[in-house]
Parts: C-alpha cells; structure tokens; sequence
C-alpha cells in the first residue's frame, strides 16, 4: 500500500499537518524536538495502533487536546483506500472506508517496519522483541499464524488462570489446546525462519561483505522432550509460580557467526548492520511474497551508519518497491540519492510540516 495523502490532527507537538509523499523515497529533516519523529509516530500509529515512543497511546495526544487523528488516502492495487485511527482518553476508533476495523486489519493492510537508534536491542535485548520479530514475518506471510497465535494466548491464559486458583480438574483440558495450537504457532514460526534466511544471507553479503550467520530458533521448551510431557513434568513449578514455564511464549532467536553468538563478539557498528539487515530482509521477503509491500519508517538514519553504509542503505531502499520515511537532523548527502528520483523532501519546525525542492546538500 502507498500512502498518497497523509494528514495528522493532535499529535504530540503538531497540531496539524497535511503532505502528499512520494510513493519511493522521502527525508524529514529538522532540528531536535522538531517534530520528524512525530511524523514517523504518526505513519506507526495509523499502521500498529500503537506507538514506538510510548506504552500509552493517550500519552501522544497534544498538549490540551481531547484527540489525535491519523488518516490517510492510499492506493492498493490501483485502488484508493481510506484508513483513519482516532485516539482520545476513552476508546481508539479505527476504519478502513469508513467502516469500524480491529487492529490487525490496520496490520495487514498498511505493514510496516520501523528501524530507530534502539534497533540494537533486537541482537542486544530481552527476548520479547525477538519474537516479536518473528511474529510480524510469519503474521504477514502466512494468514493461518494470527488465527493460531490467538487459540494459543488463551489456552496459555487459561493455563495460567488455573494455575494460580489451583483448579487442576480442567488442567489436562487445557494442556491439549496448549500444546496444539503451541506445535502449530512454533512451526509456523520455523518456516518463516527458513524463508528468510536466503534474503538474509543476500543482504549481509551486502552490508557485511560476510554470509557466515546461522539462525537457531529456540521453540521454547527443552526440544528433547514433547511439550506435552513437560506441562506435566513441570506442573508443581508451575504451581508454586503461578505461571506456565514451557511453551513458544517463551521461544527466542539466536544469531551466531561460526558458532558465536552475534551479541558477544561483533561491533557496535556491525551490530547497526546485523540489525539493518535483519529488517529489511524481512522487507524483502515481504515484496517476494507478493503480498501488500511493507512501509519502511527509519528514524535518524545516518545515526551510527557511516557516509559509505548511509549511501548503500539508501540506494537499496529505492531497489526496493516500499515506501520509505526517512528522518535526520541534515539535509541528506547528494551522494545518497544522485541518479535517483521519485525523491521528497519535507522540512519539520516547531511541528510545522512543509514540503521542500530537492536541493540536496553535498558534504566534504
């Protein structure tokens, strides 16, 4: 999907902004507290339903106001879309064509990949946001995953609800649909893992000039045994905390090259371009699937990324056939965009948005 027309109401510190982006490459640009990450937040918000600044939604409303209003014109398939989300301190209101839609419509329709300062974390961070990870590939690829990942979250609250009154009687029932619907969420994750690793080795051929990774998908529970076997073994644990221990809601991501594990060894710098590649082969998988191609938001994008890796980033963003959104605080390097078109440029001031001419600026 490519957004035509984007017009934001209440967010944060932009009161209003209306702009047409280019439907390839378009830079923010403006100082600190600007507004640009706002800009982003807002395009996020429209895709997610939520923030990336935030846990709270209702914490990116502006300052005295009841509402924020995100909404878009857009073009799928060679026809124009409509989606909107307003958020006030009550209720988060989302329609595609006027008509009322749940989050994950707003998911499948507009997704979207949000690289950021804090991207590192993915290698670096709690578990948490490599299944994360890993979820947003399988739900956009695969339309069985959410439906799955659904049945399992409530055998898994169910699960743990008994746990903590000590009801064993329903227990065994439980178990099955845990286990069920676990095997089929932790496989479904295992082949979007196996389709992705050829994209992935393709781009750390291009950004790290090595191929060397591996990708080990730890399902969760100790694979030598049957999870359904564990649930049982592991009842009076679980019992005693309250909480079920074994199951792909505990499954993680492992990144190693020959062997050691990414975290531990590689550069800061290698590890901006492990987590760059990691992202946009999830990109790339996304546009080989022929489903709806994913929206890139990069948020101060020359941050750690020195002028050779800034200028291979952007040219391969515009090889790509997403939308892209990238911020910083400088006008971008002509070097990063000579020969190419389909280029926008929008300056943020005091959360005023205002689209400039491509006068791109050339560093020494």
């Amino acid at each position: 999907m490519t957004i035509l027309k984007l017009d934001i109401h209440s967010l944060r510190n932009i009161h209003h902004a209306s702009i047409k982006p280019s439907g390839n490459l378009n830079f923010i640009y403006g100082d600190n507290g600007s507004g640009k990450s706002a800009l982003l937040e807002a395009i996020f918000i429209l895709a997610r339903a939520r923030s990336f600044r935030t846990a709270n939604l209702k914490q990116a409303i502006e300052f005295d106001h009841s509402d924020l209003v995100v909404s878009a014109q857009a073009l799928l398939n060679g026809q124009q879309q409509q989606l909107g989300i307003q958020v006030n301190q009550q209720k988060t209101q989302i329609h595609i064509n006027r008509e009322p839609k749940k989050k994950a419509d707003l998911a499948y329709w507009l997704p979207t990949q949000l690289i950021h300062p804090k991207s590192y974390k993915l290698i670096d961070g709690g578990s948490q946001l490599r299944r994360e990870y890993i979820d947003w590939g399988a739900f956009n690829l695969d339309p069985l995953f959410l439906s799955n990942w659904r049945h399992y979250k409530r055998a898994l609250q169910q699960r743990n609800r008994l746990l903590k009154t000590r009801q064993l009687m329903q227990l065994n029932t439980w178990n099955r649909e845990l286990v069920k619907y676990g095997e089929l969420v932790s496989n479904l994750r295992q082949n979007y893992l196996e389709q992705l690793k050829p994209v992935l080795t393709e781009l750390c051929g291009h950004f790290l000039a090595r191929d060397d990774f591996e990708l080990h998908y730890l399902n969760g529970w100790n694979d030598e045994f049957s999870l359904l076997y564990l649930l049982e073994y592991e009842q009076e644990k679980d019992l005693k905390y309250g909480y079920t221990h074994s199951g792909p809601h505990r499954a993680d991501l492992e990144i190693s090259f020959n062997g050691r594990k990414a975290r531990d060894f590689v550069s800061r710098g290698q590890l901006k371009l492990l987590v760059l590649c990691l992202q946009l082969a999830q990109v790339k998988l996304q546009e080989n699937s022929s489903r709806f191609p994913a929206t890139i938001l990069i948020d101060d994008f020359t941050a750690e990324l020195d002028t050779e890796n800034a200028g291979k980033l952007v040219k391969y963003l515009f090889s790509l056939n997403s939308q892209v959104f990238m911020s910083s605080t400088d006008l971008p390097d002509s070097r990063f965009v000579d020969n190419l078109s389909d280029v926008k440029l929008f300056h943020v001031e005091q959360g005023e948005v205002k689209e400039q001419p491509v006068a791109i600026s050339r560093k020494k």
